[in-house]
């Protein structure tokens, strides 16, 4: 009995790119399995989002090298007492492992999640010489771009397929296909690919894919007032929300531009939600200075009631964490608050009349590039008040997912072409 429930999870697992352990406060997340659901034509490279991983063997071993190198040259430190912020970080931890222990345990007991996850790297070998070629390529930065006096100027041109068939699928134009071409603002303006199928689209030499029904807006903060509904039934109710938080590794890494705490508080959550109230989920680092902000101001400044806590917890194929769970400054997770924001009906006032959400939830997933976060808004449908489907809607993305509108200052970062491979047609996402 217990083979047979194990393989159905395997068999949904590979539709969906979601694996449910039974007993238990965990689920594993393939974010590669579950992009692909959003598009038609295309899928997404497994070595192009697990590149940390799937690098080349020269690659690692360069970097183990220097890895090793720092080491060496490092001076074993004193141990020191911690502050009070450092012990109240700690407290947090202390009350998460637990969870994050058993959720673990729930991953390394799944021998046949295992062995498929044992065969991603051989499976992305066919396509890891172009897509490391590909990657490599550097990109005119939408950042940059976006801060110039031309900005206004640059559009972007989205091809579309018109089908005069009734077979419903993408692909290579045909006797019975031809091509429309629209050129659109790519800067402070809504872009919108209101069709089901993925769009290919041109931006200055380089090839972007959009999923089917989805939209992004492309601006700085000072922009977001323009993302506002004018109608409130029209706002969203599910809101993903990934800010650019300072931290030391970011500016290190000269990953992608941060911004001070308070900048934050002038996001407009109240008045992007839906006349039914919302479900906010916030990615926060494990710095406790950055928590406490959260709960005292950022949170009540949104009129956000917080109500649980998940945990992204990182693994490499072999299903080992990426570093030490005790291990203080690079723990190997992070924390997505929840909560809920209250719209215009009375009903929707206190927080018991919605969906309760279980509290200490992990999401199993292997990291993809640096600070890129798992698909998780499939996860949350089930807590999301008002219409359905549910209107969603992510703040600081870089990328796009089907059916979702994504704001932020480079949301087709993720969306170039040398991130995907063509595909014939798959199920996306109802």
């Amino acid at each position: 009995m217990a083979d047979t429930k194990s393989s159905g999870e395997l068999s949904r697992f590979l539709d969906s790119g979601v694996y449910r352990f039974s007993n238990s406060n965990a689920v594993f997340l393939d974010p590669v399995g579950v992009l692909n659901r959003s598009y038609t034509r295309f899928r997404v490279s497994p070595s192009a989002y697990y590149s940390r991983s799937f690098q080349p063997k020269r690659l690692a071993a360069e970097s183990a090298v220097a890895s090793d190198s720092r080491k060496r040259k490092r001076k074993p430190k004193k141990p020191q007492s911690l502050n009070v912020r450092e012990l109240a970080a700690d407290q947090r931890h202390q009350e998460a492992r637990p969870w994050l222990l058993k959720a673990h345990e729930s991953l390394l007991g799944a021998a046949d999640l295992l062995s498929i996850l044992s065969k991603l790297r051989s499976c992305s070998c066919s396509s890891m010489e172009s897509s490391d070629e590909s990657c490599s390529v550097v990109e005119d930065s939408f950042v940059e771009l976006g801060k110039l006096w031309q900005a206004p100027l640059y559009e972007i041109t989205l091809n579309f397929n018109q089908h005069n068939d009734s077979s419903g699928h993408g692909g290579l134009l045909n006797n019975n296909q031809s091509s429309e071409k629209r050129e659109i603002p790519i800067f402070n303006n809504l872009v919108v690919n209101e069709t089901c199928d993925d769009v290919e689209a041109e931006f200055l030499n380089r090839h972007y894919v959009l999923p089917g029904q989805s939209s992004f807006y492309m601006s700085d903060l000072g922009q977001i007032h323009n993302l506002i509904p004018v109608e409130s039934d029209c706002g969203f109710n599910l809101i993903v929300i990934d800010p650019p938080w300072e931290n030391g590794s970011a500016r290190q890494k000269s990953a992608y531009p941060t911004l001070p705490n308070r900048y934050f508080l002038s996001l407009p959550i109240k008045k992007l939600i839906h006349t039914d109230g919302a479900l906010v989920a916030l990615w926060v680092t494990n710095r406790e200075k950055l928590r406490k902000f959260v709960e005292e101001e950022l949170f009540p400044a949104w009129g956000v009631r917080y109500l649980a806590t998940f945990y992204w917890l990182k693994v490499k194929v072999d299903g080992s964490l990426i570093s030490d769970l005790d291990l203080f400054h690079h723990r190997p997770y992070e924390c997505l608050l929840l909560g809920y924001c209250s719209g215009k009906i009375k009903r929707y006032e206190h927080v018991a009349e919605f969906t309760p959400i279980k509290d200490n939830q992990v999401i199993i997933s292997i990291p993809g590039d640096y600070s890129r976060k798992p698909p998780i808004g499939e996860l949350l449908l089930d807590f999301v008040p008002g219409v359905k489907p549910a209107r969603c809607v992510e703040l600081f993305a870089r990328e796009m997912i089907a059916g979702w509108v994504s704001w932020g200052n480079e949301p087709l970062h993720f969306q170039d072409t040398r991130y995907f491979l063509r595909d014939e047609p798959v199920n996306r996402i109802r």
